[in-house]
């Protein structure tokens, strides 16, 4: 695959269908989400909130017109290691027939460098316990199991 054609960008409201669609491909459990067109209201609110927030940005792959992943990007302040921030990311997908051709690790390379340039101190991350081939993917290219993550559900 040639990283020329290859485009990363800001998601536009435009591309929800396609990035709601790659998140429902690959989610655990498989009834999370609800893809529909147009898109539920509460994921239109969700991405205008996103597209609001500075410290926010959903990005996606694009590829001959085409979406074939997508990625959000949270920077966070804090006081640990005098002030630094970090670059989270999250909900990394990419559409089923490319995977395995290097595009993942183009674009994990494009989101570190966006953290580099806000000036974060490290890049972080979350997978599913339940998603061993996003652990390798994520250890060949670097990245280090460091600490236990815990969530509590809020509401169903």
């Amino acid at each position: 695959m040639s990283t020329a054609a290859v485009q990363f960008r800001a998601a536009r409201r435009d591309d929800l269908p396609a990035i709601l669609a790659l998140i429902a491909q690959d989610t655990t459990p498989p009834d999370r989400e609800f893809v529909s067109d147009p898109p539920d209201p509460r994921y239109l609110a969700a991405f205008d909130a996103l597209a609001a927030d500075s410290n926010q940005l959903l990005a996606v792959a694009e590829l001959d017109g085409r979406v074939v992943g997508t990625l959000q990007l949270t920077f966070i302040p804090g006081l640990a290691f005098r002030g630094s921030w970090r670059g989270l990311i999250e909900s990394v997908r990419i559409v089923d027939d490319l995977r395995g051709q290097g595009l993942g690790t183009m674009m994990m390379d494009w989101a570190v460098a966006q953290c580099r340039e806000r000036g974060c101190r490290m890049a972080q991350l979350t997978s599913n316990m339940n998603r061993p081939d996003a652990h390798r993917f994520y250890e060949r290219l670097g990245w280090v199991r460091s600490h236990y993550g815990f969530k509590l559900q809020l509401e169903d």
